[in-house]
């Protein structure tokens, strides 16, 4: 009884922790992407992008330009990583002139949004061609 205790004074405590670390459903993040690139199997035209939650489950994203009339809706996966990032960002693989969006971070936080590979990215990488990471600053509103 005790451990449970103490397990539920821990959990009680992190919650608020986690909670700030991830994007709320009334915020979103605004990115003036200047290539297109693609979320999953989806091309989204460059212009202003916006990544905001799409739901409940913290997990599930809609990234969409407005503009260009295309969106993606998405699960990412949450992991947590090191350090706590220094700006909010928006992580592209460029193999190329191809661009693929495979993450979303936010300032002040360890969990980083992992957007899963769709069916181009996993045969650019079969292939061996040799990716690199790029990052494009974005504002949380």
């Amino acid at each position: 009884m005790k451990y449970a205790t103490r397990i539920l004074a821990v959990v009680m405590m992190m919650t608020p922790l986690l909670a700030s670390a991830q994007l709320s459903s009334s915020q979103s993040l605004k990115a003036n992407v200047p290539f297109r690139f693609r979320v999953g199997n989806t091309v989204i035209p460059a212009g202003k992008c916006i990544v905001q939650r799409a739901g409940l489950d913290p997990r599930t994203l809609i990234i969409m330009n407005s503009g260009a009339k295309a969106s993606s809706f998405l699960t990412s996966s949450m992991s947590q990583v090191g350090r706590a990032s220094t700006k909010n960002a928006l992580v592209f693989h460029r193999y190329g002139e191809r661009y693929f969006l495979a993450g979303v971070k936010l300032e002040g936080s360890t969990t980083l949004y992992q957007i899963p590979e769709g069916k181009a990215e996993a045969e650019l990488r079969a292939q061996n061609s040799t990716g690199q990471e790029e990052t494009l600053l974005a504002l949380l509103q």
